[in-house]
C-alpha cells in the first residue's frame, strides 16, 4: 500500500514557519512528506530539511516524494522526542524552524494490518514504530484491569472506562484477546446502548487510548516542545498541530510556561531571574477553514500553535 497522507492545516503551517531559502527546519513527524514537501518548495540548494520519523514506512516514501526537490535533505528514522540527539549525529547546533503534525497518519489508520482502526479487524498493533516489541496485545491482555481503567479513563477521556476495562478483563481470562475486531466487540457490549446514540464510534476513544499507550505519545511531547525550543535559533518558529485535547493542553502550557516563566509573586518586582525564552505567534490556535474540512474531515480536530524563539 502507498504511504499517503493529507497534511492538515498546510498553508497555515507554511506560511507560519517563515521559510528562508537557506535554513535548516526539521519536521519531526515526517509521514508521507506532506508538510515537508512545502517547506522544500521553498528551500533552495543551500537549505536542509531534516525528517524525523518512527515508520520507516513513512520514510521511505517520504524519501521518494521529496526526491525532485534540490535542497538537502536528511531522514532519519527516530522519535521527535530524540531530536537533540538527532541534529548532533548530523553536526546542527540550531535549526530556523519545525513542525510537529501530532498523532496517527492516514496511512496508519487506512492500512488495516497496522492495527490502528476501529473499522477493520486486524492484529492488535497500534505500534507506529514497528521495531518495538510493544504493542496493543500487551496492553490489552497484560495490563492490570485498573491500569487498563486509567489509560481508558486518562487518554481516552472514555467515561465507560472503567465498565470497558472489566468487560476486557473478563474476555481475556476465557482466552487472549487477538485482534482489534474481538476489542471493538467487547467494547460495544460494554458501552450501554443509549450512549452508543451519540454519532462517535464506541471504540473510538479507547483505541485511541491505547495508542497512546502504546507508542508513550504524551509522555514523550513533554520533553519534546522544551527540546525543540532549545534547538530553534532566535527568530525560528515551532508549529505544532495537535488533534485531541490532552496534547493540545500540554503545548499550550508548554508555550505559556516558556513565554511567562517567571515564578514571583504576581504584582511584585521580578526577582527570580527567569526571562522569555519564546513569543507565542497567536495565544488562540489555529484551526482548519470551511474549505479544508469539506474536503479532510479528519482536520476537524486538528488546531495549529506557534511559538517563536526569542
Amino acid at each position: 500500500m502507498e504511504f499517503s497522507h493529507t497534511p492538515v492545516l498546510f498553508r497555515e503551517t507554511i506560511e507560519n514557519l517563515n521559510i528562508k531559502p537557506d535554513g535548516i527546519y526539521v519536521d519531526g513527524t515526517l509521514g508521507g512528506g506532506g508538510h515537508s514537501s512545502g517547506i522544500c518548495e521553498k528551500l533552495g540548494p543551500e537549505g536542509m530539511l531534516i525528517g524525523i520519523d518512527r515508520d520507516e514506512d513513512a520514510l521511505a516514501a517520504a524519501g521518494r516524494r521529496l526526491e525532485p526537490f534540490e535542497c538537502r535533505k536528511k531522514l532519519v528514522h527516530s522519535n521527535y522526542t530524540e531530536v537533540k540527539r538527532v541534529l548532533e549525529e548530523l553536526g546542527v547546533e540550531k535549526i530556523d524552524g519545525a513542525v510537529l503534525d501530532l498523532g496517527v497518519s492516514s496511512f496508519q489508520l487506512d492500512e488495516q494490518s497496522r492495527g490502528f482502526s476501529y473499522m477493520h479487524s486486524a492484529p492488535l498493533d497500534m505500534r507506529m514504530d514497528r521495531t518495538s516489541s510493544f504493542s496493543a496485545y500487551d496492553v490489552v491482555n497484560d495490563y492490570s484491569r485498573e491500569d487498563l481503567t486509567r489509560i481508558i479513563r486518562e487518554y481516552g477521556e472514555e467515561k465507560w472506562a472503567s465498565r470497558i476495562s472489566s468487560f476486557i478483563d473478563r474476555e481475556r481470562k476465557k482466552a487472549p484477546i487477538e485482534t482489534t475486531g474481538q476489542l471493538v466487540d467487547i467494547i460495544k457490549e460494554a458501552v450501554p446502548a443509549s450512549a452508543r446514540r451519540n454519532g462517535h464510534h464506541p471504540a473510538k476513544k479507547t483505541f485511541q487510548a491505547i495508542r497512546i499507550e502504546v507508542n508513550d505519545e504524551l509522555g514523550g511531547l513533554k520533553s519534546a516542545v522544551d527540546s525543540f525550543i532549545d534547538v530553534l535559533a532566535p527568530g525560528g518558529r515551532l508549529c505544532i498541530i495537535t488533534f485531541h485535547s490532552l496534547e493540545d493542553r500540554i503545548v499550550k502550557q508548554k508555550f505559556q510556561k516558556a513565554e511567562n516563566p517567571c515564578t514571583c509573586p504576581p504584582g511584585l518586582p521580578c526577582v527570580c531571574g527567569k526571562v522569555p525564552v519564546i513569543r507565542r505567534i497567536s495565544k488562540k490556535p489555529v484551526t482548519a477553514s470551511p474549505a479544508e474540512l469539506a474536503s479532510n474531515p479528519r482536520a476537524r480536530s486538528a488546531k495549529l500553535r506557534i511559538a517563536e524563539k526569542i
